[in-house]
């Protein structure tokens, strides 16, 4: 089913059919969720609707403790998997133009966004252009503000991007050919503002696992933050039990020999009792163990279920660790990250598709079979013993088992490999030129 049959089968060929698609109901449920998690992120958590109580006949605010930790894991897994550029492999000439393009449209710092609108949201979306200096450069759609439409084939045929600024409501129309404007600036009614070709199809729909569809993602959030709650829950109202506590009762045992009650302003007043009688405050006890023991476990089950490291986020003492030992404890993060590397791996490939059939608009062609020979290298950032692995590249050199430009690429200390290479051979390297006498070195 292509887009034309399916706006005549479901709207009837309605050429604004696109803004029903955006009310719909699936489609509304799913920016009230991206909203939601924003809010989350933003500090708005379920503690801070914890209502007053009376305490003593006054009204208490109790105490409403906010941990976003949910932030810090998510930055973490972001930086794990890509604090360290993802490495284009292939074809030496097509990695060559790839590399260009990367650079000039900042592509590292784009991956790091999707992956955290990923983790953050479970999907994004990517518009490939050609900007103004001819340069290709990339366009994040949010998952709250992009729609993806498929057909019954599970195929996207179209892509609908709607926002509002300034007041005006913008909606642009994503085809395989074309990207159509509209908008309803002036008045109520939506016109047409505008067409212009679509040189890279339709955007490219990042997304990751979801059990109910494989048509949108699902947040990381969603895993977890029901634990972030409970901590948050306990943490509070232990620290108001706490203040609870710490306030004695004045306890008398016996005659009192002084008229009246006993006065609040105990402390510094005299108080006569009888003979034999006993006077003494008395406090309420804490049982801080069984505290200790379920906020560690409701910690332990968080890191577990978020595949986070204890030793990541200063849970765990470590010392004199090997690098065996190091890749055990960040087990389960490589795991993660490896799930993680999929959904960008999926987006990944179109992505470059796209780039090379916009570069055939600059003259560049680059061939299938070269394409074909595209791959990605991600480089986790795990802590890593460098002495022992300088040892380990070292001894396969002197057994003629590891080239120099492998050593050069995989050293901890080396941030330019073709700028290194090129000074163990006295070449001078510049970085605005590619300078075939670099390559040669290669």
């Amino acid at each position: 089913m292509n887009l034309e049959q399916y706006v005549n089968a479901k709207y009837k060929g309605k050429s604004t059919w696109f803004i029903e698609e955006t009310t719909s109901y699936e489609n509304q449920e799913r920016v009230l969720n991206v909203s939601s998690i924003k809010d989350y992120l933003n500090g708005e958590h379920e503690i801070l609707k914890r209502p007053n109580y009376i305490y003593n006949g006054e009204v208490v605010e109790p105490r409403r403790i906010v941990i976003q930790m949910a932030k810090t894991i998510l930055n973490f897994k972001a930086q794990y998997l890509l604090k360290n550029p993802v490495n284009l492999i292939g074809d030496e000439s097509m990695v060559k133009e790839f590399n260009k393009v990367n650079k000039l449209g900042r592509f590292d710092d784009i991956n790091v966004q999707i992956l955290l609108q990923l983790l953050k949201f479970g999907e994004v979306s990517e518009y490939l252009y050609i900007d103004g200096n001819g340069r290709i450069q990339s366009k994040l759609i949010a998952a709250d503000n992009g729609v993806p439409v498929y057909n019954n084939y599970n195929e996207m045929i179209a892509f609908i991007e709607h926002y509002t600024f300034d007041g005006i409501t913008y909606y642009n129309l994503y085809t395989d050919v074309s990207v159509k404007e509209w908008s309803n600036e002036g008045g109520k009614t939506i016109t047409k503002i505008g067409e212009r070709p679509s040189l890279s199809g339709l955007p490219i729909h990042y997304k990751t696992l979801h059990e109910l569809s494989d048509r949108i993602g699902k947040s990381e959030l969603d895993d977890y933050q029901n634990i972030l709650d409970n901590m948050e829950d306990m943490l509070s109202k232990y620290t108001d039990s706490m203040y609870k506590f710490l306030n004695p009762i004045p306890v008398v045992t016996g005659q009192q020999l002084t008229n009246g009650s006993i006065p609040k302003e105990i402390v510094g007043a005299g108080l006569t009792l009888d003979d034999g009688s006993d006077f003494k405050l008395v406090n309420g006890q804490l049982d801080s163990k069984s505290f200790d023991l379920v906020y560690k476990t409701l910690m332990q089950t968080l890191l577990d279920v978020s595949s986070t490291p204890a030793v990541s986020m200063n849970k765990t003492d470590i010392s004199n660790l090997s690098e065996v030992s190091i890749k055990l404890l960040f087990s389960l993060a490589d795991t993660q990250a490896g799930v993680n590397e999929t959904y960008l791996r999926d987006g990944f490939y179109q992505r470059w598709e796209k780039v090379q059939h916009l570069l055939k608009y600059k003259g560049i062609v680059i061939e299938d079979e070269e394409l074909i020979s595209l791959e990605f290298n991600f480089v986790y950032n795990t802590p890593s013993n460098h002495k022992e692995i300088l040892d380990n590249m070292k001894t396969q050199f002197d057994m003629n088992a590891l080239s120099l430009e492998t050593i050069v690429e995989q050293s901890p200390y080396v941030n330019n490999k073709l700028r290194e290479l090129s000074r163990l051979n006295g070449v001078e390297y510049d970085t605005a030129k590619d300078d075939s006498k670099i390559h040669n070195i290669i």
